[in-house]
């Protein structure tokens, strides 16, 4: 079995199919078991964010994976899988290794760099171990992805950029410096939003959530950081706004919070400058006639991303930040190859243990016959025998063993546990019982034979954020 990526992003998709794709908190234990359960799926876990909708999981065909999981990806968004192929991205076996370590690093978020993506495959992990979606491959991919991002971040310095969704979205806008600010949504994007608002110079911040312990709780937080912060309810949220200069939206609702009638009736309440709204929803938080409306100016995630492509257009990101990502980009590829070697290097190990207990069964058949044959034999001279026939074996075992772990680490075209079971006559069922002593199934099972065959599009082509 290998691992397989399929995903939609910024860079494939608008933000009206990712909306569409965007797997509710309440929905995805749902999704995840869904997934697991088709035909070709073994393990699972599921990254979806205010920009990507990623699946990632362990399967036992290429093509089978990939038709089921685009199956369920594209029953989520309401669109036929055919609708959906155009717009995914597929990685495979040892570039879906490649690929999540990627995304860790923030080398394919829409702000390179950025740090937070981290936090959201760790939880990501979190979620689908708690369905029970995951195994002993999807464990060992994941912690080293997660090792992979922070060494990153901390031998390159990338995340030192500071730069997020949030902070680009907010270099759109006039300084905030002493102006009073409503956050809308208590979860880590509005804390993120809080946070960068705070450092930025807001004078003060009013966070308003559905769950009033939730909103508190931030406004807390920030308070201890000494900013004036209070928490309000959802039922209050024209009333803030109209006290507001700016408002963020992030709340992951499935429907605008934002709608138009509210604004309406906010704009009629207000006077002064006019009113900056960023949403960073996704779906969006901000109904779509609001930014047509006088008096409101809005920033969701489409303003930024047109901003970081004319910045990519433009080569604006300086020579400090491509040195960085060139480095970090460096170790990643370094860190697949040990990955993929170790892997390889894994898959040869039950066979490696099948052998030697067969070894051993030998051993003990023959010590049995000698007992059999010789039963005076005195039980000092006998145990002496049964140690020194134990060492030839481990002896003439020991090389070849570790050489072929060796080979197998180094060559990824050659089946070395194959060669083994042949040259000793094993049975092909024998490395599968000691990989699986509990008979556990396909979740237990390690086989990156293709760990290195390359990258897959749905349209022949290859693509590849948070």
């Amino acid at each position: 079995m290998s691992v397989l990526a399929v995903g939609l992003s910024h860079r494939t998709a608008d933000l009206g199919v990712l909306a569409r794709a965007t797997v509710p908190a309440d929905e995805l234990d749902k999704v995840l078991h869904e997934l697991q359960q088709a035909q070709h799926v073994g393990e699972v876990m599921l990254v979806s964010t205010c920009n990507r909708i990623e699946v990632y999981a362990v399967v036992e065909t290429f093509h089978g994976g990939l038709a089921d999981i685009s199956a369920v990806l594209a029953r989520q968004a309401g669109l036929e899988p055919s609708d959906l192929y155009d717009k995914l991205y597929v990685h495979y076996a040892g570039a879906a290794v490649e690929h999540v370590f990627s995304v860790a690093a923030g080398l394919d978020s829409m702000v390179v760099g950025e740090t937070q993506i981290l936090g959201q495959v760790r939880a990501a992990y979190a979620a689908a171990r708690e369905a029970g979606t995951v195994g002993r491959t999807m464990h060992e991919l994941v912690q080293t992805t997660l090792r992979v991002g922070k060494r990153v971040h901390s031998e390159t310095g990338l995340g030192a950029l500071g730069a997020s969704v949030v902070s680009e979205a907010f270099a759109e806008a006039p300084a905030v410096e002493g102006k009073r600010a409503v956050v809308v949504g208590a979860g880590s994007m509005g804390a993120l939003a809080a946070s960068q608002l705070r450092k930025d110079g807001i004078g003060e911040i009013t966070v308003v959530n559905r769950t009033r312990a939730n909103a508190e709780r931030l406004a807390e937080s920030l308070a201890e950081q000494g900013l004036r912060a209070r928490a309000a309810d959802i039922g209050s949220l024209a009333e803030q706004l109209t006290a507001a200069d700016l408002a963020v939206c992030c709340t992951g609702a499935q429907g605008a919070v934002l709608e138009a009638g509210l604004v309406e009736r906010v704009l009629a309440a207000r006077s002064g400058d006019p009113l900056v709204v960023f949403d960073l929803g996704l779906p969006r938080d901000v109904a779509p006639e609001v930014d047509r409306m006088p008096g409101v100016r809005v920033v969701d995630l489409e303003t930024v991303r047109r901003r970081m492509d004319a910045a990519a257009a433009s080569g604006s990101g300086g020579t400090s930040s491509a040195r960085q990502i060139a480095k970090a980009t460096g170790i990643v590829l370094d860190e697949v190859r040990e990955y993929l070697a170790g892997q390889r290097s894994a898959e040869v190990t039950p066979t490696v243990t099948a052998l030697r207990r067969r070894a051993a069964e030998v051993v003990d058949a023959e010590l049995l016959r000698l007992d059999n044959r010789l039963p005076e034999l005195d039980e000092e001279v006998r145990t002496e025998l049964a140690g020194t026939v134990r060492r030839v074996v481990d002896k003439l075992l020991h090389a070849p063993t570790v050489r072929v772990k060796q080979l197998a680490a180094e060559t990824a075209d050659t089946d070395y546990a194959g060669a083994l079971r042949e040259l000793f006559g094993l049975d092909p069922q024998a490395p599968a019982a000691v990989a699986s002593p509990s008979g556990a199934g396909k979740h237990d099972q390690i086989d990156v034979r293709d760990a290195q065959r390359g990258r897959s599009r749905v349209d022949g082509g290859v693509d590849d954020d948070r």
